[in-house]
């Protein structure tokens, strides 16, 4: 059998053989490339709505930190307002607390605008002596207003070590030192209005009382020599002296029993209150009167 010439000349029958070829071969390709330009077009567009999640995240994270920020600016400050108030009602509670729980033993007082203002009353042996005052401004920090306490107090002190950190300690330390200069002064004026007959000359005390000096006698419708005294209060919440001197005015050389009297008035002015020593020589001398007309 004989074949066809496909090498014949241009626009012979082999030109359309090769013209079909050229279709086929270009559907071909066509139809491979079609599948190639969807999956680029797709990949496109995750590219680009991966980068506008990428943008929407970096805006969401930045007006997060913005707000983060400005609550950090605001908020401490307000939260410190607030703790300052409810610390300042609470010592404000504190103080009206401790007014009430101790009412019966000198301590009293009243809410003002400011604060509280406390007033102490003293007392020595059951009698009701002299009032103060403090009017305290509930703040922060704490601080007094105004006072009546005597210049002598050391206030100042006693609010440096107590009043910012325990307002109680430091409204029963005031009471102490002030209880203790009422009773040391009651004693004394005790001893001027009710045993003025001992008394060879005038009592010296200083304004806090806690040094006096004395001249007295034992016997005062006797004639014996006196015995002069020195009493001082070093620890100035305390209403006894913590150091007695007494000396016998007249001899150079006591005689033993001068001696031992001497050494018993130190004890006494070391373990009893100034009025009650000299109740005792009182009734020690009324005693006597009383065996002599017997």
């Amino acid at each position: 059998m004989e074949l066809a010439n496909t090498s014949s000349p241009e626009g012979g029958p082999g030109a359309g053989v090769l013209a079909h070829l050229e279709r086929l071969e270009a559907e071909s390709r066509k139809k491979f490339e079609e599948p190639q330009g969807a999956e680029s077009a797709l990949g496109n567009k995750i590219r680009n709505l991966r980068s506008l999640r990428d943008k929407l995240r970096a805006e969401v994270n930045r007006r997060q930190a913005g707000v983060t920020s400005h609550k950090a600016s605001v908020e401490p400050d307000q939260t410190f307002e607030v703790s300052e108030q409810e610390v300042l009602e609470r010592k404000r509670e504190n103080v009206k607390s401790i007014l009430q729980a101790y009412r019966f033993t000198g301590l009293s007082g009243k809410l003002t605008s400011r604060g509280v203002c406390v007033s102490i009353s003293t007392a020595f042996e059951g009698n009701l002596l002299d009032s103060y005052f403090v009017d305290l401004v509930i703040q922060k920090p704490l601080r007094i207003h105004h006072h009546s306490i005597p210049v002598f107090i050391p206030l100042e002190e006693i609010a440096a070590k107590y009043l910012q950190s325990n307002i109680q300690h430091f409204l029963f330390s005031l009471c102490e030192y002030l209880n203790a200069y009422s009773g040391r002064k009651y004693q004394a004026d005790r001893l001027q209005s009710d045993f003025a007959a001992f008394l060879a000359g005038p009592l010296q005390r200083n304004s806090l009382c806690n040094l006096l000096s004395f001249t007295y006698k034992a016997e005062p419708s006797g004639q014996s020599f006196p015995f002069c005294a020195r009493l001082l209060y070093k620890d100035i919440t305390r209403t006894l002296p913590t150091d007695v001197t007494v000396t016998y005015q007249g001899t150079d050389a006591l005689s033993t029993s001068w001696e031992e009297q001497r050494a018993s008035h130190e004890n006494l002015f070391c373990t009893k209150p100034l009025h009650q020593v000299f109740a005792s020589f009182a009734r020690r001398e009324e005693k006597l009167d009383m065996n002599l007309l017997y």
